[in-house]
């Protein structure tokens, strides 16, 4: 996307954002900092870290970059308290670490398997927002990424999808617990192709059915995504709290 057609509505605030090294969280990252926030991006490899950061310096956006493995309590203390040393504040959390290790059916899925995509997809939202909520400024923005699997768990997803499910609870209980001085918004995201979605998308008949569900005729981009999320993110949401906004391109989610 062109800087030309990009608003600065994030001047002089500071954005967290995890699992932001590459695909969706990547694309929000970049987004933000275009138009003008400090960003603190995350993930767990320093090599991946230290590649998204020059990318994004390269665009002359102002980055904090941090190794932080979201269910690492350890590493998640780490990333607010440096955010915080460096800029003093926190206005924007954007929650985006997600896993998907298995294709199993929910009843022959392992114990370990289960804990994983909770303790990642779930808990660890709750978990970085009770380290960040003291230091969120008024009016700031929590945004969590969920995913149209929330809606209608496909069988390869299944588990996956009852996780998202629970982000769209989350995002309502939280938009009461932080009001009025926090918003708690959520995007439910379409089928990106992304590295993290490359099993759905490299498969040209899987990613033939994903399109034809749709009703623009095409999958979504990280660019779309950053683009609702800036949005909820911004001044501009300010009387919009515990919503979730789909983004994919009008395949089925609810009425």
């Amino acid at each position: 996307m062109g800087t030309g057609k990009v608003p600065r509505r994030f001047e002089g605030k500071v954005a967290i954002v995890t699992a932001s090294t590459q695909g969706i969280g990547f694309g929000i990252a970049e987004r933000l900092g275009l138009e003008g926030a400090s960003v603190v991006i995350s993930s767990r490899k320093q090599k991946n870290v230290d590649e998204a950061v020059e990318k994004l310096r390269a665009r002359g956006i102002e980055v904090l970059a941090i190794v932080c493995h979201v269910s690492n309590a350890q590493q998640r203390k780490n990333l607010i308290d440096k955010t915080v040393q460096k800029y003093g504040r926190i206005d924007i959390v954007v929650s985006n670490a997600a896993a998907n290790p298995s294709i199993d059916p929910i009843l022959q899925t392992e114990d370990s398997i289960l804990d994983k995509l909770w303790e990642i997809n779930v808990k660890a939202s709750i978990l970085l927002l009770k380290d960040a909520a003291p230091h969120l400024q008024k009016g700031s923005s929590v945004v969590i990424i969920s995913s149209i699997t929330a809606y209608d768990p496909p069988a390869s997803m299944a588990m996956y999808g009852v996780t998202k499910t629970a982000l769209l609870g989350l995002t309502k209980a939280l938009a009461a617990e932080l009001a009025p001085n926090t918003r708690v918004n959520c995007i439910a995201p379409g089928f990106i192709p992304t590295k993290f979605a490359s099993f759905l998308t490299s498969n040209e008949s899987i990613r033939n059915e994903l399109v034809s569900k749709t009703l623009l005729n095409r999958l979504g981009t990280p660019e779309d995504i950053a683009a609702a999320t800036a949005l909820f993110a911004s001044d501009d949401a300010s009387y919009i709290t515990g919503e979730t906004l789909v983004v994919a391109g009008g395949m089925p989610s609810r009425l």
